[in-house]
């Protein structure tokens, strides 16, 4: 898979890393945040990709992108089949990774995925607890023309959705790909109306993205090693401004990431995830041995959960 290679490519320190984890520390204002001092655990495995971790209703949802399959894991009874099909439910897919990315929920409690496969932001008409693959389309096209692979997401208060759209899930995963509509890679927002607006056409591969905590800025992570750069914008209404580069890195380009209630933003990169504090200083490293694609935090904000290739890993931060 060209999306994996790329990874692998972009993180060329990943051969020097330890077997499983290590923490490595930049800043003692990491002491504050990472008090356990433990390594990471394997908590399920055997996936081809996984992405897209959310922890919701005491359970951690991921996908396997390439398998169009979200799984669930819980503390007492270890992964199992959450729903499928994910991102795809049509005959046949010519994408290499056609099931959902990016998962989230509303206010509501109800399941919102960016569907590779679709093509599409959707929201699953079923419970948590009793999840089906029945989906609601939320957005599908700008101005006429389909969205490209939808991979990531983040909602505020007022139930707007923000999401990237680059082009990993076409089936060449490249701007040339025929099937290719956008001469873009936008960033978009579902207004509670419906209406999607235009964020930015600008970066070259948005990916991660998530809302600070006062949800008046944004920060979108561009997957281009030409360009490896965490931007950084103001939310004003409808529109993003003061669009500035908030982190960057040579050795590697970021994914998916996570902000916390603190505003310490956990994030892929090289070597594994860069903790970074609001301010865009990196405080430390988790490094581990594998692609990471994106993390999650369990409700009390003491757990991160990491997609590591084609694995799961828990994270233990502090007690």
């Amino acid at each position: 898979m060209k999306h994996l290679l790329f990874f692998l490519l972009a993180f060329p320190c990943l051969a020097q890393q330890p077997r499983l984890g290590k923490i490595e520390k930049w800043d003692k204002e990491f002491d504050q945040i990472f008090t356990s001092g433990e390594l990471p655990e394997i908590i399920s495995e055997g996936y081809t990709w996984t992405e897209g971790p959310l922890w919701t209703d005491g359970r951690l949802l991921f996908s396997d992108v390439p398998g169009n399959t979200v799984y669930q894991w819980t503390e007492k009874e270890g992964t199992s089949v959450y729903l499928r099909p994910s991102g795809f439910t049509g005959e046949k897919s010519t994408s290499r990774e056609p099931g959902s990315n990016g998962l989230a929920t509303d206010s509501k409690g109800r399941l919102v995925l960016c569907q590779h496969g679709d093509r599409r932001i959707a929201r699953m008409e079923a419970p948590l607890s009793r999840p089906e693959a029945r989906f609601i389309t939320l957005a599908e096209r700008y101005q006429g023309r389909r969205f490209s692979s939808p991979n990531d997401l983040a909602l505020n208060a007022r139930g707007e959705i923000f999401f990237t759209d680059p082009p990993y899930g076409l089936p060449s995963q490249n701007d040339r790909d025929p099937a290719k509509e956008m001469a873009f890679n936008g960033v978009y927002k579902i207004k509670t109306n419906g209406e999607v607006v235009l964020l930015t056409d600008s970066l070259t591969r948005p990916n991660g993205i998530a809302l600070f905590p006062d949800e008046k800025r944004l920060l979108i992570g561009n997957s281009d090693p030409a360009k490896p750069h965490w931007y950084i914008y103001d939310i004003v209404s409808d529109r993003l401004e003061n669009g500035r580069i908030f982190y960057t890195r040579r050795d590697g380009a970021p994914d998916g990431l996570k902000i916390d209630r603190q505003g310490i933003i956990y994030t892929s990169g090289p070597g594994g995830i860069l903790i970074l504090n609001t301010d865009g200083k990196l405080l430390g490293r988790l490094l581990v041995n594998e692609p990471v694609s994106n993390c999650a935090l369990s409700e009390d904000q003491k757990t991160l959960y990491i997609t590591n290739n084609t694995r799961v890993l828990k994270w233990k931060m502090r007690d």
